[in-house]
């Protein structure tokens, strides 16, 4: 649940709202620090509003020139969202049109070679001890291998705690994902040797230590995403130092997406990815199959016998065939 105070002229309606998604599942907190944003906005603008009109929703979603197309979007949706219920429960408003503004292109994320990949967390390796921030050099190598070879989601990785991982046979992490799904996902052996050396020198082997952040930051709390986005890119600009082949601009989720298309093409069955990664459509993880162009060629060439003779005579040298293609 969300602590947010609102206090401009559609208040009560919002807190209502919050909590009418929060109770049926979603965390719904991004949406409810977007709608505290609407909150002050109305405060100062619109104090004596009665009805949410369209010259508020238009004058609220309006492109800032700072922001993205896709920020536009989100908060166009979510205002959406509090006009619907507004609408079923029977309070006169404005619903704007579902997709009002454009999408940009759809984003297609760079997925990681091996070579790539071994680079990155060459980089990762060579961080240092630091007084301020006494365990960085361990938690740092462990955290990106974990967002790969697990597939994690950034949230999913800074909100782990130590008890959500179980090292003993089966070794397996428990997530959870979006709306409070529960996950259970496999480690493999390579990273259970990582973990538990992990555990031991970061001292977090203690049972009372149970729901201390897995990795934390140096004030001991969970890592901030902007944290996060800092130290990818201290990486990725020196691993681009030694080889340009990494990509200039690297994100948290291009390791969960390269896990996905690894994973892909080396014959994993989509409804196991999709499980893996903790999709709740199987259509999410198709996206990941329509870009794979390379699986699709293989699959073709593999299914198809080759149906044309390589050997097959120079129609240049056949002299009947030009003489009639020179009537034409």
């Amino acid at each position: 649940m969300t602590d947010i105070i609102y206090y401009g002229p559609f208040k009560e309606h919002i807190e209502n709202h919050v909590k009418l998604k929060q109770s049926v599942g979603y965390k719904y907190i991004t949406e409810a620090k977007h709608l505290k944003r609407f909150d002050i906005f109305t405060l100062e603008k619109y104090s004596f509003a009665v009805v949410l009109t369209k010259e508020i929703i238009l004058d609220w979603c309006s492109k800032k020139p700072y922001e993205a197309q896709a920020n536009q979007c989100t908060r166009a949706s979510i205002i959406r969202q509090f006009s619907r219920y507004l609408d079923n429960i029977g309070v006169e408003t404005y619903i704007m049109p579902k997709r009002y503004y454009p999408k940009e292109r759809q984003y297609v994320p760079h997925i990681y070679t091996d070579e790539e990949l071994k680079r990155f967390f060459a980089e990762t390796e060579k961080c240092h001890y630091s007084p301020e921030f006494p365990y960085r050099h361990l938690i740092m190598p462990v955290f990106f291998r974990m967002l790969y070879a697990c597939g994690l989601r950034l949230s999913e990785a800074r909100l782990l705690k130590v008890a959500d991982v179980t090292l003993d046979s089966p070794a397996v992490i428990v997530l959870t994902g979006k709306c409070n799904k529960t996950r259970r996902v496999p480690i493999m052996k390579n990273t259970i040797a990582l973990l538990h050396s992990y555990l031991s020198k970061n001292n977090l082997n203690a049972k009372w230590k149970n729901q201390y952040p897995f990795f934390s930051n140096n004030q001991h709390n969970k890592l901030t995403k902007e944290g996060v986005a800092y130290i990818i890119a201290k990486y990725v600009e020196a691993a681009r130092k030694l080889s340009t082949i990494v990509p200039r601009k690297v994100k948290p989720h291009m390791l969960r997406h390269s896990k996905a298309m690894h994973l892909l093409q080396a014959g994993v069955n989509l409804i196991y990815i999709r499980d893996f990664l903790g999709h709740a459509d199987i259509k999410t993880t198709e996206i990941y199959a329509r870009t794979d162009t390379e699986t699709k060629r293989k699959a073709i060439e593999n299914a198809y016998p080759d149906l044309i003779d390589s050997d097959l005579p120079d129609w240049n040298k056949d002299q009947k065939l030009l003489s009639w293609l020179s009537t034409l």
